[in-house]
Protein backbone atom coordinates (compact mmCIF):
# COMPACT_ATOMS: atom_id res chain seq x y z
CA UNK A 1 0.00 0.00 0.00
CA UNK A 2 1.47 3.37 -0.95
CA UNK A 3 1.90 6.29 1.48
CA UNK A 4 -0.98 8.29 0.04
CA UNK A 5 -3.38 5.40 0.60
CA UNK A 6 -2.19 4.85 4.18
CA UNK A 7 -2.72 8.50 5.02
CA UNK A 8 -6.10 8.50 3.42
CA UNK A 9 -7.24 5.48 5.42
CA UNK A 10 -5.96 7.11 8.63
CA UNK A 11 -7.92 10.26 7.86
CA UNK A 12 -11.05 8.24 7.36
CA UNK A 13 -10.54 6.49 10.65
CA UNK A 14 -10.10 9.91 12.26
CA UNK A 15 -13.38 11.39 11.08
CA UNK A 16 -15.86 8.54 10.66
CA UNK A 17 -14.22 5.37 9.50
CA UNK A 18 -17.44 3.47 9.67
CA UNK A 19 -19.27 5.76 7.32
CA UNK A 20 -16.71 5.84 4.53
CA UNK A 21 -17.65 2.33 3.50
CA UNK A 22 -21.34 3.23 3.26
CA UNK A 23 -23.56 4.54 0.46
CA UNK A 24 -21.64 3.21 -2.60
CA UNK A 25 -24.82 1.51 -3.72
CA UNK A 26 -26.52 4.88 -4.15
CA UNK A 27 -28.54 4.69 -7.40
CA UNK A 28 -26.71 1.51 -8.39
CA UNK A 29 -29.82 -0.07 -9.83
CA UNK A 30 -30.33 2.95 -12.07
CA UNK A 31 -26.70 2.73 -13.19
CA UNK A 32 -27.06 -0.94 -14.03
CA UNK A 33 -30.17 -0.27 -16.11
CA UNK A 34 -28.09 1.88 -18.45
CA UNK A 35 -25.83 -1.04 -19.32
CA UNK A 36 -26.20 -2.47 -22.82
CA UNK A 37 -25.66 -6.20 -23.41
CA UNK A 38 -22.01 -7.08 -23.06
CA UNK A 39 -19.81 -9.36 -25.03
CA UNK A 40 -17.75 -12.35 -24.03
CA UNK A 41 -14.48 -12.74 -22.19
CA UNK A 42 -11.64 -15.10 -23.04
CA UNK A 43 -13.83 -16.87 -25.58
CA UNK A 44 -16.62 -17.64 -23.10
CA UNK A 45 -20.23 -16.64 -23.84
CA UNK A 46 -21.69 -13.44 -22.40
CA UNK A 47 -23.39 -15.46 -19.65
CA UNK A 48 -19.97 -16.24 -18.17
CA UNK A 49 -19.07 -12.56 -18.16
CA UNK A 50 -22.36 -11.68 -16.49
CA UNK A 51 -21.68 -14.34 -13.87
CA UNK A 52 -18.25 -12.84 -13.25
CA UNK A 53 -19.77 -9.40 -12.72
CA UNK A 54 -22.31 -10.86 -10.32
CA UNK A 55 -19.53 -12.61 -8.42
CA UNK A 56 -17.61 -9.35 -8.15
CA UNK A 57 -20.71 -7.53 -6.93
CA UNK A 58 -21.36 -10.24 -4.33
CA UNK A 59 -17.76 -9.98 -3.08
CA UNK A 60 -18.13 -6.22 -2.66
CA UNK A 61 -21.41 -6.59 -0.77
CA UNK A 62 -19.90 -9.23 1.51
CA UNK A 63 -17.03 -6.93 2.48
CA UNK A 64 -14.32 -8.37 0.21
CA UNK A 65 -13.58 -5.53 -2.23
CA UNK A 66 -9.94 -6.58 -2.64
CA UNK A 67 -10.99 -9.97 -4.00
CA UNK A 68 -13.48 -8.25 -6.31
CA UNK A 69 -10.76 -5.96 -7.65
CA UNK A 70 -8.43 -8.87 -8.30
CA UNK A 71 -11.23 -10.57 -10.22
CA UNK A 72 -11.99 -7.53 -12.40
CA UNK A 73 -8.58 -5.94 -12.89
CA UNK A 74 -7.34 -8.37 -15.62
CA UNK A 75 -10.40 -7.41 -17.74
CA UNK A 76 -10.08 -3.64 -17.42
CA UNK A 77 -8.32 -3.03 -20.75
CA UNK A 78 -10.98 -4.97 -22.66
CA UNK A 79 -14.09 -3.67 -20.85
CA UNK A 80 -13.16 -0.12 -19.88
CA UNK A 81 -15.97 2.16 -21.05
CA UNK A 82 -18.78 -0.21 -20.03
CA UNK A 83 -20.76 1.56 -17.32
CA UNK A 84 -21.45 -1.44 -15.11
CA UNK A 85 -17.91 -2.80 -15.30
CA UNK A 86 -16.36 0.61 -14.62
CA UNK A 87 -18.64 1.25 -11.66
CA UNK A 88 -17.92 -2.14 -10.08
CA UNK A 89 -14.17 -1.94 -10.51
CA UNK A 90 -14.26 1.63 -9.22
CA UNK A 91 -16.06 0.57 -6.04
CA UNK A 92 -13.76 -2.43 -5.61
CA UNK A 93 -10.71 -0.20 -5.96
CA UNK A 94 -12.07 2.47 -3.64
CA UNK A 95 -13.06 0.10 -0.84
CA UNK A 96 -9.81 -1.86 -1.06
CA UNK A 97 -7.58 1.20 -0.61
CA UNK A 98 -6.88 2.19 -4.23
CA UNK A 99 -8.59 5.57 -4.55
CA UNK A 100 -6.28 6.69 -7.38
CA UNK A 101 -7.44 3.81 -9.58
CA UNK A 102 -11.04 4.36 -8.47
CA UNK A 103 -11.09 7.94 -9.78
CA UNK A 104 -10.12 6.74 -13.26
CA UNK A 105 -13.00 4.25 -13.31
CA UNK A 106 -15.56 6.76 -12.01
CA UNK A 107 -14.43 9.33 -14.56
CA UNK A 108 -15.28 6.83 -17.30
CA UNK A 109 -18.73 6.27 -15.77
CA UNK A 110 -19.42 10.02 -15.56
CA UNK A 111 -18.23 10.53 -19.11
CA UNK A 112 -21.03 8.23 -20.29
CA UNK A 113 -23.61 9.17 -17.62
CA UNK A 114 -22.92 12.62 -16.11
CA UNK A 115 -26.07 12.36 -13.95
CA UNK A 116 -25.01 9.15 -12.18
CA UNK A 117 -25.58 9.92 -8.50
CA UNK A 118 -23.71 6.78 -7.45
CA UNK A 119 -20.56 7.57 -9.40
CA UNK A 120 -20.66 11.22 -8.31
CA UNK A 121 -20.79 10.31 -4.65
CA UNK A 122 -18.10 7.65 -4.89
CA UNK A 123 -15.86 9.95 -6.90
CA UNK A 124 -16.12 12.37 -3.98
CA UNK A 125 -15.16 9.60 -1.58
CA UNK A 126 -12.15 8.72 -3.73
CA UNK A 127 -10.93 12.31 -3.78
CA UNK A 128 -11.39 12.45 -0.02
CA UNK A 129 -9.23 9.36 0.46
CA UNK A 130 -6.61 10.96 -1.76
CA UNK A 131 -6.81 14.07 0.47
CA UNK A 132 -7.71 16.13 -2.56
CA UNK A 133 -10.17 18.08 -0.43
CA UNK A 134 -11.10 20.85 -2.90
CA UNK A 135 -12.28 18.37 -5.53
CA UNK A 136 -13.87 16.14 -2.88
CA UNK A 137 -15.84 19.12 -1.58
CA UNK A 138 -17.00 19.97 -5.11
CA UNK A 139 -18.24 16.43 -5.74
CA UNK A 140 -19.92 16.07 -2.34
CA UNK A 141 -21.71 19.39 -2.84
CA UNK A 142 -22.90 18.21 -6.26
CA UNK A 143 -24.13 14.93 -4.71
CA UNK A 144 -26.20 16.88 -2.17
CA UNK A 145 -28.08 18.50 -5.04
CA UNK A 146 -29.22 15.12 -6.40
CA UNK A 147 -31.91 14.53 -3.74
CA UNK A 148 -30.20 11.74 -1.74
CA UNK A 149 -31.87 9.88 1.13
CA UNK A 150 -31.76 11.40 4.59
CA UNK A 151 -29.12 8.89 5.73
CA UNK A 152 -26.96 9.64 2.69
CA UNK A 153 -27.39 13.38 3.16
CA UNK A 154 -26.25 13.08 6.77
CA UNK A 155 -23.16 11.10 5.78
CA UNK A 156 -22.26 13.58 3.04
CA UNK A 157 -22.52 16.40 5.54
CA UNK A 158 -20.14 14.60 7.88
CA UNK A 159 -17.60 14.40 5.05
CA UNK A 160 -18.04 18.13 4.39
CA UNK A 161 -17.62 18.87 8.10
CA UNK A 162 -14.44 16.79 8.16
CA UNK A 163 -13.11 18.67 5.13
CA UNK A 164 -13.86 21.98 6.84
CA UNK A 165 -12.02 20.78 9.93
CA UNK A 166 -9.02 19.82 7.78
CA UNK A 167 -9.00 23.28 6.24
CA UNK A 168 -8.95 24.87 9.67
CA UNK A 169 -6.45 22.40 11.08
CA UNK A 170 -8.87 21.61 13.89
CA UNK A 171 -8.87 18.42 15.92
CA UNK A 172 -11.89 19.53 17.92
CA UNK A 173 -15.31 19.84 16.29
CA UNK A 174 -18.70 20.97 17.56
CA UNK A 175 -22.20 20.27 16.33
CA UNK A 176 -25.48 21.38 17.82
CA UNK A 177 -29.15 22.15 17.25
CA UNK A 178 -32.13 24.07 18.54
CA UNK A 179 -35.74 23.01 17.98
CA UNK A 180 -39.16 24.51 18.64
CA UNK A 181 -42.52 22.81 18.26
CA UNK A 182 -46.24 23.14 18.90
CA UNK A 183 -48.75 20.34 19.15
CA UNK A 184 -51.81 18.67 20.58
CA UNK A 185 -51.48 15.76 23.03
CA UNK A 186 -54.54 13.63 23.78
CA UNK A 187 -53.07 12.24 27.02
CA UNK A 188 -50.50 14.51 28.65
CA UNK A 189 -50.32 12.36 31.80
CA UNK A 190 -50.22 8.86 30.22
CA UNK A 191 -53.27 7.83 32.24
CA UNK A 192 -56.28 5.58 31.94
CA UNK A 193 -59.58 6.97 30.68
CA UNK A 194 -61.47 5.22 33.50
CA UNK A 195 -62.48 7.50 36.36
CA UNK A 196 -63.24 4.57 38.72
CA UNK A 197 -61.26 1.41 39.41
CA UNK A 198 -61.76 -1.78 41.36
CA UNK A 199 -59.07 -2.52 43.97
CA UNK A 200 -58.54 -4.83 46.94
CA UNK A 201 -58.89 -3.07 50.28
CA UNK A 202 -56.53 -4.93 52.62
CA UNK A 203 -57.94 -3.20 55.70
CA UNK A 204 -61.36 -4.91 55.44
CA UNK A 205 -60.32 -7.08 53.44
CA UNK A 206 -62.60 -6.98 50.37
CA UNK A 207 -62.85 -5.58 46.87
CA UNK A 208 -63.86 -1.92 46.67
CA UNK A 209 -64.36 0.83 44.12
CA UNK A 210 -62.29 4.01 44.17
CA UNK A 211 -62.75 7.25 42.23
CA UNK A 212 -59.47 8.45 40.76
CA UNK A 213 -58.19 11.94 41.22
CA UNK A 214 -58.68 13.90 37.95
CA UNK A 215 -54.89 14.21 37.75
CA UNK A 216 -54.77 10.42 37.24
CA UNK A 217 -57.37 10.32 34.46
CA UNK A 218 -56.64 10.86 30.76
CA UNK A 219 -56.25 14.58 30.05
CA UNK A 220 -55.67 16.35 26.72
CA UNK A 221 -54.02 19.71 26.11
CA UNK A 222 -52.20 21.89 23.62
CA UNK A 223 -48.51 22.36 24.23
CA UNK A 224 -45.29 23.89 23.03
CA UNK A 225 -41.92 22.18 23.10
CA UNK A 226 -38.35 23.39 22.95
CA UNK A 227 -35.08 21.50 22.70
CA UNK A 228 -31.41 22.27 22.34
CA UNK A 229 -28.27 20.18 22.37
CA UNK A 230 -24.74 19.81 21.21
CA UNK A 231 -21.69 17.57 21.15
CA UNK A 232 -17.96 18.22 21.16
CA UNK A 233 -15.58 15.68 19.60
CA UNK A 234 -11.81 15.79 20.01
CA UNK A 235 -9.49 13.52 18.01
CA UNK A 236 -6.49 12.16 19.90
CA UNK A 237 -5.04 10.29 16.92
CA UNK A 238 -6.15 8.44 13.81
CA UNK A 239 -8.36 6.03 15.78
CA UNK A 240 -9.07 7.38 19.26
CA UNK A 241 -11.07 10.37 20.35
CA UNK A 242 -13.13 11.90 23.14
CA UNK A 243 -16.69 13.17 23.11
CA UNK A 244 -19.04 15.07 25.41
CA UNK A 245 -22.56 16.23 24.81
CA UNK A 246 -25.79 17.41 26.39
CA UNK A 247 -29.48 17.76 25.46
CA UNK A 248 -32.23 19.82 27.08
CA UNK A 249 -35.92 19.24 26.25
CA UNK A 250 -38.92 21.14 27.63
CA UNK A 251 -42.61 20.26 27.21
CA UNK A 252 -45.05 22.91 28.45
CA UNK A 253 -48.83 22.46 28.45
CA UNK A 254 -51.18 25.35 27.90
CA UNK A 255 -53.59 24.48 30.75
CA UNK A 256 -52.37 21.49 32.77
CA UNK A 257 -49.01 22.89 33.85
CA UNK A 258 -48.65 20.28 36.61
CA UNK A 259 -47.59 17.91 33.83
CA UNK A 260 -44.96 20.24 32.34
CA UNK A 261 -41.64 18.45 32.05
CA UNK A 262 -37.96 19.21 31.52
CA UNK A 263 -35.41 16.53 30.56
CA UNK A 264 -31.68 17.16 30.89
CA UNK A 265 -29.32 14.49 29.56
CA UNK A 266 -25.52 14.51 29.51
CA UNK A 267 -22.94 12.06 28.13
CA UNK A 268 -19.17 11.79 27.85
CA UNK A 269 -16.74 9.10 26.88
CA UNK A 270 -14.23 7.67 24.45
CA UNK A 271 -14.66 6.71 20.81
CA UNK A 272 -12.64 4.26 18.71
CA UNK A 273 -12.87 4.21 14.90
CA UNK A 274 -11.16 1.79 12.55
CA UNK A 275 -12.28 1.06 8.99
CA UNK A 276 -15.80 -0.43 9.22
CA UNK A 277 -16.15 -0.14 13.01
CA UNK A 278 -17.07 2.61 15.40
CA UNK A 279 -17.29 2.02 19.16
CA UNK A 280 -18.39 4.57 21.75
CA UNK A 281 -18.24 3.85 25.48
CA UNK A 282 -19.08 6.40 28.12
CA UNK A 283 -21.05 7.64 31.07
CA UNK A 284 -24.61 8.93 30.83
CA UNK A 285 -26.66 10.94 33.28
CA UNK A 286 -29.82 12.95 33.48
CA UNK A 287 -32.43 14.79 35.46
CA UNK A 288 -36.21 14.80 34.97
CA UNK A 289 -38.36 17.64 36.31
CA UNK A 290 -42.16 17.35 36.49
CA UNK A 291 -44.51 20.22 37.26
CA UNK A 292 -41.62 22.53 38.08
CA UNK A 293 -40.06 20.20 40.66
CA UNK A 294 -37.18 17.76 40.41
CA UNK A 295 -38.64 14.29 39.99
CA UNK A 296 -35.84 11.80 39.31
CA UNK A 297 -32.18 11.35 38.41
CA UNK A 298 -30.40 8.83 36.19
CA UNK A 299 -26.78 7.70 36.03
CA UNK A 300 -25.04 4.85 34.25
CA UNK A 301 -22.81 3.64 31.45
CA UNK A 302 -23.58 2.95 27.80
CA UNK A 303 -21.73 1.35 24.88
CA UNK A 304 -22.66 1.72 21.19
CA UNK A 305 -21.22 -0.19 18.22
CA UNK A 306 -21.69 0.35 14.49
CA UNK A 307 -20.26 -2.04 11.91
CA UNK A 308 -20.58 -1.97 8.13
CA UNK A 309 -20.94 -5.51 6.81
CA UNK A 310 -21.33 -4.27 3.25
CA UNK A 311 -21.96 -0.90 1.62
CA UNK A 312 -25.73 -1.41 1.86
CA UNK A 313 -25.96 -3.18 5.23
CA UNK A 314 -25.04 -1.72 8.59
CA UNK A 315 -25.32 -3.24 12.06
CA UNK A 316 -25.97 -1.16 15.19
CA UNK A 317 -25.81 -2.48 18.74
CA UNK A 318 -25.97 -1.04 22.25
CA UNK A 319 -25.75 -2.12 25.87
CA UNK A 320 -26.37 -0.04 28.96
CA UNK A 321 -26.70 -0.18 32.72
CA UNK A 322 -28.57 2.76 34.28
CA UNK A 323 -29.84 3.63 37.76
CA UNK A 324 -33.15 5.48 38.15
CA UNK A 325 -33.55 7.29 41.48
CA UNK A 326 -36.59 9.34 42.52
CA UNK A 327 -36.32 12.52 44.56
CA UNK A 328 -39.92 12.78 45.78
CA UNK A 329 -40.18 10.69 48.99
CA UNK A 330 -43.53 9.27 47.91
CA UNK A 331 -41.92 8.01 44.67
CA UNK A 332 -38.75 6.60 46.26
CA UNK A 333 -40.17 3.05 46.42
CA UNK A 334 -40.03 3.03 42.60
CA UNK A 335 -36.21 3.19 42.44
CA UNK A 336 -34.79 0.67 39.96
CA UNK A 337 -31.58 -0.48 38.29
CA UNK A 338 -32.03 -1.20 34.60
CA UNK A 339 -29.88 -3.25 32.22
CA UNK A 340 -30.72 -3.36 28.53
CA UNK A 341 -29.17 -4.38 25.22
CA UNK A 342 -30.27 -4.30 21.62
CA UNK A 343 -29.20 -4.90 18.04
CA UNK A 344 -30.43 -3.35 14.80
CA UNK A 345 -29.93 -3.43 11.05
CA UNK A 346 -29.98 -0.66 8.42
CA UNK A 347 -30.41 -1.52 4.73
CA UNK A 348 -30.10 0.91 1.82
CA UNK A 349 -32.40 0.10 -1.09
CA UNK A 350 -31.20 0.00 -4.67
CA UNK A 351 -32.52 3.48 -5.52
CA UNK A 352 -30.18 4.96 -2.92
CA UNK A 353 -32.94 7.28 -1.69
CA UNK A 354 -34.69 4.86 0.63
CA UNK A 355 -33.69 2.88 3.72
CA UNK A 356 -35.25 0.15 5.84
CA UNK A 357 -34.32 -0.60 9.44
CA UNK A 358 -35.22 -3.04 12.16
CA UNK A 359 -34.12 -3.72 15.72
CA UNK A 360 -34.78 -5.88 18.76
CA UNK A 361 -33.99 -5.22 22.41
CA UNK A 362 -34.22 -6.95 25.77
CA UNK A 363 -33.70 -5.85 29.33
CA UNK A 364 -34.53 -6.10 33.01
CA UNK A 365 -35.40 -3.69 35.80
CA UNK A 366 -34.32 -4.67 39.30
CA UNK A 367 -36.54 -3.48 42.14
CA UNK A 368 -33.93 -2.06 44.54
CA UNK A 369 -35.83 0.05 47.07
CA UNK A 370 -36.27 -1.51 50.57
CA UNK A 371 -38.79 1.18 51.57
CA UNK A 372 -42.04 -0.05 53.10
CA UNK A 373 -43.27 3.24 54.55
CA UNK A 374 -42.69 6.84 53.53
CA UNK A 375 -43.08 9.98 55.60
CA UNK A 376 -45.24 12.53 53.78
CA UNK A 377 -45.86 15.67 55.86
CA UNK A 378 -48.41 16.48 57.12
CA UNK A 379 -49.83 12.96 56.71
CA UNK A 380 -47.03 11.16 58.55
CA UNK A 381 -46.03 7.58 57.76
CA UNK A 382 -47.83 5.97 54.83
CA UNK A 383 -47.47 2.36 53.77
CA UNK A 384 -46.03 2.34 50.25
CA UNK A 385 -45.85 -1.42 49.76
CA UNK A 386 -46.02 -4.09 52.48
CA UNK A 387 -43.25 -6.06 50.80
CA UNK A 388 -41.11 -3.00 50.08
CA UNK A 389 -40.16 -1.38 46.81
CA UNK A 390 -42.27 -0.96 43.70
CA UNK A 391 -45.85 -2.25 43.85
CA UNK A 392 -45.27 -4.45 40.81
CA UNK A 393 -41.66 -5.38 41.62
CA UNK A 394 -38.96 -5.94 39.03
CA UNK A 395 -39.61 -6.32 35.33
CA UNK A 396 -38.31 -8.13 32.29
CA UNK A 397 -39.02 -6.53 28.96
CA UNK A 398 -38.32 -7.06 25.30
CA UNK A 399 -39.41 -5.54 22.04
CA UNK A 400 -38.84 -4.87 18.39
CA UNK A 401 -39.05 -1.95 15.97
CA UNK A 402 -39.23 -1.58 12.20
CA UNK A 403 -39.00 1.58 10.16
CA UNK A 404 -38.05 3.21 6.92
CA UNK A 405 -37.68 6.47 5.07
CA UNK A 406 -37.67 7.66 1.49
CA UNK A 407 -36.90 10.85 -0.39
CA UNK A 408 -39.83 11.11 -2.79
CA UNK A 409 -39.26 14.73 -3.89
CA UNK A 410 -36.33 17.10 -3.64
CA UNK A 411 -35.57 18.20 -0.07
CA UNK A 412 -38.42 16.14 1.46
CA UNK A 413 -38.10 12.82 3.25
CA UNK A 414 -40.99 10.72 4.53
CA UNK A 415 -40.37 8.47 7.53
CA UNK A 416 -42.34 5.89 9.50
CA UNK A 417 -41.66 3.44 12.30
CA UNK A 418 -43.64 1.04 14.47
CA UNK A 419 -42.67 -0.75 17.65
CA UNK A 420 -43.92 -3.17 20.27
CA UNK A 421 -42.64 -3.97 23.76
CA UNK A 422 -43.83 -6.48 26.32
CA UNK A 423 -43.19 -6.22 30.06
CA UNK A 424 -43.73 -8.84 32.74
CA UNK A 425 -43.38 -7.92 36.44
CA UNK A 426 -42.32 -10.31 39.19
CA UNK A 427 -44.60 -9.31 42.09
CA UNK A 428 -48.31 -9.70 42.66
CA UNK A 429 -49.62 -6.16 43.07
CA UNK A 430 -51.18 -6.08 46.56
CA UNK A 431 -53.83 -3.54 45.48
CA UNK A 432 -55.08 -5.58 42.52
CA UNK A 433 -53.97 -9.13 43.41
CA UNK A 434 -52.44 -9.59 39.97
CA UNK A 435 -48.99 -9.98 38.52
CA UNK A 436 -48.80 -7.10 36.08
CA UNK A 437 -48.27 -7.68 32.35
CA UNK A 438 -48.08 -4.89 29.77
CA UNK A 439 -47.90 -4.69 26.01
CA UNK A 440 -46.92 -1.29 24.60
CA UNK A 441 -47.42 -0.36 20.92
CA UNK A 442 -46.28 2.79 19.18
CA UNK A 443 -46.44 4.27 15.68
CA UNK A 444 -44.63 7.29 14.25
CA UNK A 445 -45.28 9.03 10.93
CA UNK A 446 -43.78 12.23 9.62
CA UNK A 447 -41.80 14.15 7.04
CA UNK A 448 -38.64 16.25 7.04
CA UNK A 449 -38.61 19.21 4.69
CA UNK A 450 -35.15 20.78 4.36
CA UNK A 451 -35.92 24.22 3.05
CA UNK A 452 -32.25 25.10 3.40
CA UNK A 453 -29.01 23.38 4.35
CA UNK A 454 -29.44 23.77 8.12
CA UNK A 455 -33.18 24.35 8.57
CA UNK A 456 -35.80 21.58 8.80
CA UNK A 457 -39.59 21.65 9.13
CA UNK A 458 -41.05 18.41 10.54
CA UNK A 459 -44.76 17.60 10.86
CA UNK A 460 -45.12 14.45 12.94
CA UNK A 461 -47.74 12.11 14.40
CA UNK A 462 -47.02 9.80 17.34
CA UNK A 463 -49.52 7.22 18.58
CA UNK A 464 -49.01 4.87 21.52
CA UNK A 465 -51.18 2.40 23.41
CA UNK A 466 -50.41 0.36 26.50
CA UNK A 467 -52.52 -2.75 27.07
CA UNK A 468 -52.28 -3.93 30.67
CA UNK A 469 -54.03 -6.59 32.73
CA UNK A 470 -54.32 -3.96 35.49
CA UNK A 471 -56.74 -1.31 34.29
CA UNK A 472 -55.07 1.67 35.96
CA UNK A 473 -51.96 1.19 33.78
CA UNK A 474 -53.76 0.97 30.44
CA UNK A 475 -53.88 4.05 28.22
CA UNK A 476 -53.71 5.36 24.68
CA UNK A 477 -52.15 8.58 23.41
CA UNK A 478 -52.12 10.61 20.20
CA UNK A 479 -49.60 13.43 19.74
CA UNK A 480 -49.64 15.62 16.60
CA UNK A 481 -46.94 18.28 16.29
CA UNK A 482 -45.16 20.70 13.98
CA UNK A 483 -41.46 21.25 14.67
CA UNK A 484 -38.82 23.67 13.42
CA UNK A 485 -35.13 22.74 13.73
CA UNK A 486 -31.88 24.63 13.16
CA UNK A 487 -28.61 22.69 13.04
CA UNK A 488 -25.16 24.13 13.73
CA UNK A 489 -21.97 22.64 12.34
Amino acid sequence: MNIITMKARSAIGLFFGLLTAANWVYAQEAVQKTLQPVGSVAGNPSASYEALLRDAEALIKSGKPGDAYNLLEPLEFEHAGEVRFDYLIGIAALDSGKPDKATLAFERVLAVDPDSAAARLDMARAYYQLRDFPRAETEFTAALKQNPSEATRTNIQKYLDAIAAQKDGKRTRFSGYVELGVGRDSNVNNSTDQSQILFFDNTIPTWATATLDPANVKTSDNYYAAAAGGEIKHSLNAHWGLYAGADLRKHANRTHTQFDSVNTDVRAGVVYEAQANRLRVGAVGGQYDLGGARNSDTAGIKAELRHVFSPINQLNAFAQSVQYRYVDPFMKPNDIDQQAAGIGWLHVLADGKSTLSGSVHYGAEKDVSPIIEVNIPPFGLITANPSGGRNDGGKRFGGLRIGGQTSFVERTTLFASAGMQTGVYDKVNYLFLRQRKDRLYDLKLGANWHWSKLWTLRPQLNYSRNDSNIAIYGYDRMDVSLNFRRDFR
